[in-house]
């Protein structure tokens, strides 16, 4: 009988720790804004192959850089499994680049949303600092329906030629994130312009809180790294896009994936994949 009793014992608690253990495949690509110069990897042939990698790579939750409205839309299309959030950079409406997170719906219900710039006045569009275009951050807070757990996802671009404005934009991000979303969980992912050497990087790898998934992966999936400019041999090894996490999250995996098709690339810059648990 004791034995009976201790057989299900174990068993329920073994049911329980399997419903609350969640898995979750997360996912930042800058998937490279619409430029009808880019001759031989217009948007109108990548379209469909972004929407694929999303799909065939299972993404819960993917940080989008760069995408125009219309590409947005156009991914939304051909993912009907999907919704977004994010706002254009220049108008806060959909004019410019936006920094928008997709995410599954059936699995998840938005709480709260919004967006910040990266500026000394980060409440409406505007760039900050010496920074060469307006640059925005998004977020969401997000429920898991069946864990029921709540946990926030943060999705920025910095730029590309202020060093000022990447440093102070690092800043302003943990700032933000602390006001915003408390104690909760965190993951912050974006393209960040800086390698595991900047300051702007360093700044949040140091920082109490958030760390880099790449470092707490136990083999990262690293063949390249993770800009590629639509070259077909790109030289630099240097990761510029990252996943941050806080506690409790946890990471299984960790890649950059070097997806192609017919030798040509999605994007000028591979997106990378951080699959978690909590």
């Amino acid at each position: 009988m004791k034995k009976t009793r201790l057989v299900v014992l174990l068993c329920m608690l073994l049911a329980g720790f399997l419903v609350q253990a969640q898995n979750l495949v997360t996912g930042s690509f800058n998937i490279r804004y619409a430029n009808q110069n880019d001759t031989g990897n217009l948007w109108v042939d990548r379209a469909p192959v972004c929407a694929a990698l999303i799909r065939f790579h299972q993404f819960d939750i993917v940080g989008t850089q760069e995408g125009l409205r219309h590409q947005l839309d156009d991914l939304q299309n051909a993912l009907p499994g999907y919704a977004f959030y994010g706002l254009g950079r220049d108008d806060a409406k959909t004019k410019g680049e936006h920094s928008a997170i997709f995410y599954k719906k059936d699995r998840f219900l938005v709480k709260d949303s919004g967006d910040f710039w990266l500026s000394e006045k980060p409440d409406a569009p505007g760039w900050g600092w010496d920074a060469k275009h307006n640059r925005i951050c998004t977020w969401l807070k997000l429920e898991d329906k069946k864990a029921k757990k709540i946990f926030y996802v943060f999705n920025v671009h910095y730029d590309h030629q202020g060093v000022v404005a990447r440093t102070e934009s690092s800043k302003l991000i943990l700032k933000k994130i602390q006001a915003i979303a408390g104690k909760n969980p965190v993951v912050l992912m974006g393209d960040f312009n800086g390698n595991h050497q900047s300051d702007w990087y360093l700044q949040i790898q140091n920082s109490s809180n958030l760390k880099d998934t790449y470092t707490l992966a136990k083999d990262p999936y690293v063949n390249n790294g993770s800009f590629n400019s639509f070259r077909p041999f790109p030289k630099s090894k240097d990761i510029i896009d990252h996943i941050f996490i806080s506690k409790p999250f946890k990471v299984i995996r960790y890649g950059v994936l070097t997806d192609t098709y017919h030798g040509k690339f999605p994007s000028d810059h591979y997106p990378v994949l951080a699959e978690l648990s909590y």
